[in-house]
């Protein structure tokens, strides 16, 4: 079964902890930037992205920029995503 992660050819991993929890317990700038998120983000992993971003001195905008350029690198690696070629000229 595919659930929410549809024709993606990332590989899937078991979660061991309860995922709403976790999620509950995110700040809320993360929280709201993982509603709008492409990719099923685990807790973990974003909290882990954020925790790192933080402790280089990064701002909370800062921080969030770099988990979209963590998805936007894990989407390009992603096979089945759909690239769009834009030609202004036609």
């Amino acid at each position: 079964m595919n659930r929410n992660l549809g024709q993606c050819s990332l590989r899937r991993k078991r979660r061991s902890s309860d995922p709403m929890t976790a999620f509950d317990d995110l700040p809320p700038p993360l929280r709201q930037w993982l509603t709008q998120a492409v990719l099923p983000w685990s807790p973990a992993s974003a909290r882990r992205l954020w925790s790192k971003s933080r402790a280089k001195g990064l701002s909370p905008e800062e921080a969030l920029a770099s988990l979209s350029a963590a998805e936007a690198k894990t989407l390009a690696r992603d096979r089945h995503t759909t690239r769009i070629n834009f030609d202004p000229q036609g």
